[in-house]
């Protein structure tokens, strides 16, 4: 009986290769499954922690002793402004994104994310824009404004040339790669669950990933906003910091930290997340107060959105906002004390058992702990003025994120470790290279908080002798070299452990998560079945899960027809809903990904005129993307589904295309959100803001303008809600009317923005509504053309009354981006009326 068994999975195994196995050699750039995405985010985050890592080891070699010469004044401006960027936005960010792309479907047991080109598109955008920035460093000409980008120092008068450019273009590449991430999560952990996986049967992982997800979603918006605007004034002179011309620097700072704390905790939630999985598993009994820690999941990243000033106490905000922003900063303690004490209380009332993870856990809670306790120090406004700018800021950050995020995420690697190399992680090595990392960092950034309470200043690349910080900077560098030493150990088991690790067995850990259940190394499609999950604990449950799951005797078995399927689930309940069928590898990501590189590159030479073809041919490749998708017979060659099976998301109108454009949608809102926030605020608040004496625009055409594109919405709307009722009457003229009237407001707008007196390189307030309007046409002129590419897959039934499912994904752009018009004309026609400005 086990012989037949062991056949007819082979043989499935063999059927399901053909369909989900990936190529090798150059097409191994084609490869969109996550597993193998998930796995390259890490492997590149990882080889950017080392350069980061190699910076700081020269930072500290400078700073050993008193008035040496080793590195100059430039390049250690550069090198502490490139290990920053690095360390923040090329590592932190993108090897926990890693992570989870790689965990998650297997967690929830689906066999794929939602969106795989996405994944991949996302993976290739944050390689070529780490590129493009490290070639910076290559080259000489890397920035050295710091990896926050303070304005003025940071414009074209005190930094001139192309340094900065390199961070701002490369930053928003990789800042596109982080929010295609953040949406493929979200939507991915709501709808792609296994049967019966509800909401509160989710690993606390996957809980973890989706605030993480969403923080992302509404978090990078305000900096990508920021880097396009400082872009626009060094390239273009168009004032929006510039404190003559109506603008103000401070605007930066708060739409860099509008980004940036919410990014201490977007780093500090999945590392969380890797402890509160371990944790049960080597205390061997189920985490602690399960919901109390959702709540503080949740808790944790609505706060988060709350203590950005937190950063800006010594630039002279009113004390009230002081005192808002104070509370706010020790508010957030609470939510991360309850996951503490959930955590102490599992290990507390279990039976823990100490395998190398667990070491790496205890060392994150003594890190972590400390870096908390400096951190409500820092919330204390009179405290903050003193060692603002110090090395005691610099050691609360380390220990914040150092202690936050590297050290589960160690715990995490070697946790995971047979699931990448079906081999066990030593012991001896291991142990070894945690003790030297342990004690290495706390002996560099412990003193350092000794040396900032001495008033050494962070930023420079010498001091004076006799000043009392000889002997702690001497310290911190030599903790710094054996704290390297540690991370040299951890790399030299790591790769002794794929040759020589112990054959891992069958759920080596004895884990409780459905990832267990997969083969190890795992397959490219996870699961042959998916299986009925509704408990928590799916492999303590149920210790032959692995077995029934590869044998076949599951949901979604059959792989005949040819597609990459699996579950679409209810985002509550997990109750089934549709099949979704997913693409198979393309070349579309990486050529779409490299033509936007280009653009980069073009921006940054100036060579404005290769920029354009770069981004027509970026718009062929995502037309073209965005063409073999639904009912396409590459994409799907029949709809036809077993007895008893929902039926495929391309034939309904609610299919996970429909919560992806929602969810970026949202992120949209808050990049607009935070233009307004722009508007506001420049108009409130800079000393020398600006406005003409008439209204710069005649608002009747504007209006009129407005009219047409909400016209235009109203009528794709009714269309898809005739649709839903089963009407079709002429889709393909109809649709093509709605571009029409779409092409008409365009046109017009643009005649209004011509005609207008708007000279956005004179004052910041033609500058931002100069902005608004590229923003509005960028997203009708969007709209136009996805209409009138519907009206063209009319034509070729890819879409219609049996594969309505496009249409549905479409309408709420039309709907978003007529309520955005409306919003943008009460902000600079309305209110500056009614507010009597002229």
């Amino acid at each position: 009986m086990n012989e037949a068994n062991g056949k007819n999975r082979d043989a499935l195994h063999q059927d399901f290769i053909k369909v989900w196995g990936n190529p090798h050699g150059w097409r191994a750039l084609t490869v969109v499954n996550h597993t193998a995405v998930g796995i390259r985010f890490m492997v590149t985050g990882g080889v950017f922690f080392l350069i980061g890592g190699l910076m700081a080891m020269l930072m500290r070699t400078q700073l050993a002793l008193p008035q040496q010469k080793i590195i100059g004044p430039k390049l250690y401006d550069q090198l502490f402004t490139m290990h920053g960027t690095v360390m923040m936005f090329l590592f932190a960010v993108p090897i926990l994104e890693g992570l989870a792309l790689y965990l998650i479907p297997k967690m929830i047991g689906a066999r794929d994310l939602l969106f795989p080109r996405l994944s991949a598109f996302g993976y290739f955008c944050y390689l070529f824009g780490s590129l493009i920035l490290m070639s910076s460093l290559v080259l000489g000409i890397a920035p050295a404004g710091g990896w926050f980008m303070y304005t003025p120092l940071t414009n074209a008068v005190y930094s001139p040339g192309p340094n900065v450019d390199f961070w701002l273009l490369g930053i928003t590449f990789v800042e596109i790669s982080a929010v295609s991430a953040g949406v493929e999560l979200v939507v991915s952990i709501l709808r792609s669950r296994t049967s019966g996986m509800g909401l509160l049967h989710m690993p606390l992982f996957c809980w973890y990933i989706l605030v993480m997800s969403l923080m992302i979603v509404f978090g990078f918006p305000p900096l990508i906003l920021g880097s396009i605007l400082l872009e626009l004034e060094r390239a273009a002179g168009m004032p929006f910091f510039d404190i003559a011309r109506g603008g103000d620097p401070i605007l930066w700072q708060h739409l860099f930290w509008l980004f940036g704390h919410p990014e201490v905790y977007i780093i500090f939630l999945p590392a969380a997340g890797i402890v509160s999985t371990l944790l049960p598993v080597f205390s061997r009994r189920p985490i602690f107060g399960y919901r109390w820690i959702v709540m503080a999941i949740i808790a944790t990243g609505f706060i988060s959105f709350g203590l950005w000033v937190h950063h800006m106490f010594a630039i002279g905000i009113p004390k009230l906002a002081q005192t808002f922003f104070s509370m706010a900063s020790m508010l957030v303690a609470i939510p991360t004390s309850i996951q503490l004490f959930a955590w102490l209380a599992t290990l507390w009332t279990g039976r823990p058992v100490y395998h190398v993870p667990m070491l790496w856990l205890v060392g994150f809670v003594v890190v972590f702990v400390t870096g908390g306790l400096t951190g409500v120090m820092l919330a204390l406004v009179p405290f903050n003025w003193q060692v603002h700018d110090t090395h005691f800021v610099v050691a609360h950050l380390h220990y914040v994120l150092v202690g936050g995020m590297f050290f589960p995420l160690m715990a995490g690697l070697y946790y995971w470790l047979p699931h990448f190399s079906g081999r066990m992680p030593s012991d001896n090595l291991a142990r070894w290279g945690f003790w030297l990392t342990f004690v290495g960092f706390n002996t560099t950034f412990l003193v350092m908080h000794w040396t900032g309470l001495l008033g050494m200043p962070r930023r420079v690349y010498t001091y004076q002798a006799g000043l009392g910080w000889d002997l702690p900077n001497g310290l911190s560098s030599i903790g710094g070299f054996i704290f390297a030493m540690g991370i040299a150990m951890i790399l030299l088991d790591i790769v002794l452990h794929f040759r020589f690790g112990r054959p891992a067995g069958t759920n080596p850990w004895q884990a409780d998560t459905l990832e267990w259940a997969t083969d190890m190394p795992p397959q490219p499609y996870n699961f042959i079945s998916q299986p009925v999950c509704s408990t928590r604990h799916p492999m303590w449950d149920e210790p032959d899960l692995q077995a029934t799951i590869a044998e076949g005797r599951h949901g979604l078995s059959e792989i005949t027809h040819g597609r990459r399927e699996t579950w679409g689930s209810d985002p509550v309940t997990g109750s089934i809903r549709e099949i979704i069928h997913l693409p198979g590898n393309s070349w579309l990501p990486f050529c779409s990904a490299l033509a936007l590189s280009v653009v980069c590159i073009s921006l940054l030479t100036r060579s404005y005129g290769m920029a354009v073809i770069a981004v027509l041919v970026s718009l062929l490749l995502l037309l073209r993307w965005s063409w073999i998708n639904g009912a396409h017979p590459d994409a799907a060659p029949d709809a036809d589904v077993m007895s008893g099976y929902p039926p495929l998301h391309s034939r309904t109108f609610d299919g996970p295309g429909l919560w992806g454009m929602v969810v970026t949608l949202l992120s949209d809102g808050a990049l607009y959100l935070s233009m307004l926030f722009s508007w506001l605020y420049l108009w409130t608040v800079a000393p020398q803001w600006q406005l003409p004496d008439t209204a710069p625009m005649s608002w009747l055409p504007f209006s009129i303008s407005g009219l047409l594109l909400t016209g235009a919405a109203v009528w794709f709307n009714q269309i898809v809600m005739r649709l839903r009722k089963g009407v079709v009457y002429r889709l393909q003229f109809q649709l093509w009317c709605v571009s029409v009237l779409g092409l008409l407001h365009c046109f017009l707008l643009i005649w209004v923005w011509s005609d207008s007196a708007l000279v956005s390189t004179k004052t910041a307030h033609d500058a931002v509504i100069a902005v608004l309007l590229m923003y509005q046409l960028f997203h009708s002129g969007l709209a136009v053309i996805m209409t009138a590419l519907q009206a063209l897959r009319v034509a070729y039934g890819y879409v219609g009354k049996a594969a309505p499912y496009e249409l549905a994904v479409v309408a709420p752009w039309w709907l978003y981006t007529s309520v955005v018009f409306w919003i943008s004309f009460a902000a600079i026609v309305l209110l500056p009326g009614a507010w009597g400005d002229f």
